[in-house]
């Protein structure tokens, strides 16, 4: 149960004064439906009222707060907006309305008498003037005039003041509550208690207040991503208690596979395989994530474990997005497993019935030893004889349901889920901090540098040209079209613009393309036309598949490259560059580029590390961006900012451990408060994975 000192801030929006049904849908649209979701609404600036500057040295785009006489009103007529000529001692000015009533006017501005007009000063054809104050008082009232005004992210309909005063009013609800911060932490810090923070943050008096560094923002970053470390470590508590299995082997087939590969393992290949292969030993469950940039041999590592599985008398099942890459990868792997006596199976929605009848046989009665599939093996028809290890490759294309769909097809399965789109560290800790983690750091010996090279789109012609020499000795090019304003139809339109002028170039048997509106059928024919060889030339929007090998393109062409997020433009370029020739990728921009633009396209020019290049893209765009708003299971914080506040994370992720360690049903002081914690930044649902909550 939520303890009860929390209901005032879990009641409904429309419970505070003054915010009725229409209102309550503005605001639950910006942040949320409950009192709590409007606390957790920071201010990003202040408006400081407070300059009172004689009028003839105001400047424009200053903000002033004025003590004026009203000397007459001119009601405009005709769509000429009204004017209120005021003046003090210092000189004079206009008030300006569009739209506004004679009888308000005269209300607001009683001629003779002295009132106080804050805005903003702007000197319109000599005019000095303020137009539609933000506030119009008697002298009387001055005090109503707020001296700093903290600024919110507002949408339409909802305006300013009226979402300040819901505000301030939530605020009022806000309790004192336990301490949950260790003591010891709480004073190294010089931090104030919650309920103070809250009220300093949104009572900033400077821009800088409002900064991610300002104590009480830094206080109230830690609480947020506390609860969702404790979250995290409750949760995979719990899963640890679904005990495992020990997949314990002599290694006799894993050892046979690395004699037989013509290259060493590297460093962090080896290191990750001990890892995932103690993790496999061990009665508990393994839950582990590993990242990889492009070509750096997961799927070398992911077989290993495989085999490890198969040799303690389990099976083991890749799962993988579509087709085309199942088919690839049970072609390498094939290719890898030469000679080891495993059995093999595919299983993918376009099998015959014959093919697919063979597989479910082989899968249930356990002949097949390693299975590769896509989002066939979640059928109900699908049965595993014994099912110890599941591998999960570009694991961001799995909801968390399929996962625990396949989960259900054997008893605890150990789980590896693979991504060869690097995350930074502080978004691994908070989107994927259940799971152990295992990195890949290093490219294989023999992995060639992509020439990156940046070129404005004024030279498109020489691209062109470029890309008709690559196609003629024989190689093959990605060329993709950018992501539009998020419109698929735009997206579409440039692309199928581009491939109409690269077909009148080359000629239509040379060219392939792929875009997202295609039934998957068509997608997979045109993929198939590229990695066979009929077509040299892929236009694609991006939708081309992260994992696609296609050993011999050795040139990616970027359109518009300045629309993309580096990472995204790191996975493109690892399309290339996947067998011993040269590689190049060349990033076409439209000028003049903006600041960030240029930060990107120059961080690819300099580095091939996808981990620098992560954690550049984090500082960049921010971690919704990076991860993607639709991305399962990522938290959306409030508060924190994990460029700025990822210190403080690992700490969290430290207490949290330590905490655990020492009191797992969360029962001691501190641990009761940290309930509190946890209702307050809604995990219910870690709660309810204690035992006696």
């Amino acid at each position: 149960m939520r303890p009860s000192l929390l209901d005032p801030l879990f009641a409904s929006l429309q419970s505070l004064k003054g915010i009725g049904p229409r209102f309550a849908v503005f605001i639950a649209k910006l942040c949320g439906p409950l009192v709590v979701d409007l606390i957790w609404h920071r201010p990003f600036r202040v408006i400081d009222r407070r300059a009172a500057p004689p009028i003839m040295r105001a400047m424009p785009g200053d903000i002033v707060t004025l003590e004026v006489e009203v000397e007459h009103i001119d009601i405009g007529k005709h769509g000429k907006p009204s004017r209120v000529r005021v003046s003090n001692n210092t000189g004079f000015l206009d008030v300006v309305y569009f739209k506004a009533y004679e009888a308000t006017l005269q209300k607001q501005f009683p001629i003779g008498e002295k009132v106080v007009v804050s805005g903003t000063f702007d000197d319109f054809n000599g005019k000095k003037q303020i137009t539609h104050p933000e506030y119009v008082v008697p002298v009387a009232r001055r005090n109503e005039i707020p001296a700093v005004e903290a600024v919110y992210n507002l949408t339409a309909g909802l305006p300013s003041k009226s979402l300040r005063k819901s505000i301030q009013l939530a605020l009022e609800r806000a309790p004192e509550l336990p301490e949950w911060i260790d003591a010891g932490y709480l004073k190294k810090q010089n931090w104030a208690a919650w309920q103070k923070a809250l009220q300093t943050l949104h009572n900033p008096q400077s821009d800088a207040e409002c900064a991610p560094q300002n104590p009480a923002r830094c206080r109230l970053a830690y609480d947020e991503l506390l609860a969702n470390q404790l979250a995290l470590a409750l949760t995979r508590e719990k899963t640890r208690v679904l005990k495992g299995r020990s997949l314990k082997s002599d290694g006799t087939l894993q050892k046979k596979l690395l004699s037989q590969l013509p290259f060493a393992l590297t460093k962090s290949q080896t290191e990750a395989i001990k890892e995932i292969g103690t993790d496999m030993q061990s009665g508990d469950r393994m839950l582990r994530m590993l990242q990889g940039d492009v070509g750096s041999g997961k799927t070398l590592v992911a077989l290993m474990a495989m085999l490890q599985a198969v040799e303690a008398g389990a099976q083991a099942c890749l799962m993988v997005p579509t087709e085309i890459l199942a088919q690839q990868h049970f072609a390498s792997i094939s290719k890898m497993m030469n000679g080891i006596p495993v059995t093999i199976t595919l299983l993918h929605g376009k099998l015959n019935a014959a093919a697919k009848r063979e597989a479910l046989e082989d899968m249930e009665s356990g002949k097949a030893g390693i299975i590769i599939g896509t989002h066939a093996v979640f059928q109900d028809d699908v049965r595993f004889h014994n099912l110890g290890l599941i591998v999960i490759d570009e694991q961001h294309r799995f909801g968390v349901h399929q996962r625990l769909a396949l989960s259900d097809k054997g008893v605890t399965p150990d789980l590896l889920v693979m991504t060869a789109t690097p995350i930074p560290r502080t978004l691994t800790l908070t989107a994927y901090g259940d799971m152990e983690g295992s990195r890949l750091t290093e490219k294989p010996a023999g992995r060639r540098v992509i020439d990156t090279r940046t070129i404005p789109l004024g030279r498109l012609d020489e691209v062109m040209e470029a890309v008709a020499r690559k196609i003629k000795t024989g190689e093959k090019v990605y060329w993709v079209c950018p992501l539009v304003e998020e419109s698929e139809l735009i997206d579409l339109a440039a692309a199928t613009d581009r491939y109409a002028k690269m077909k009148l170039h080359l000629g239509e048997a040379n060219v392939a393309l792929v875009h997202g509106q295609m039934k998957s059928a068509e997608r997979e024919k045109e993929m198939e036309r590229f990695t066979k060889g009929n077509a040299r030339l892929l236009i694609a929007t991006t939708v081309i598949e992260v994992g696609v090998d296609v050993p011999d393109a050795t040139l990616m062409v970027i359109e518009h490259a300045e629309r993309f997020g580096l990472a995204q433009l790191h996975q493109l370029r690892g399309r290339v560059g996947r067998n011993d020739k040269p590689s190049a990728c060349l990033l076409l921009f439209a000028e003049p580029l903006g600041e960030i633009a240029k930060a990107r396209l120059k961080m690819m020019r300099e580095t091939d590390d996808g981990f620098k290049i992560a954690e550049e893209d984090l500082r960049l765009r921010g971690p919704g961006e990076v991860l993607g708003k639709r991305q399962s299971g990522y938290p959306d914080f409030k508060l924190a900012d994990l460029a700025a506040h990822g210190e403080l994370l690992q700490t969290a992720r430290d207490d949290t451990k330590l905490m655990i360690n020492k009191d797992p049903e969360l029962e001691s002081e501190r641990g009761k408060a940290l309930r509190h914690l946890l209702y307050l930044f809604q995990y219910d649902k870690a709660i309810k994975t204690l035992r006696s909550g």
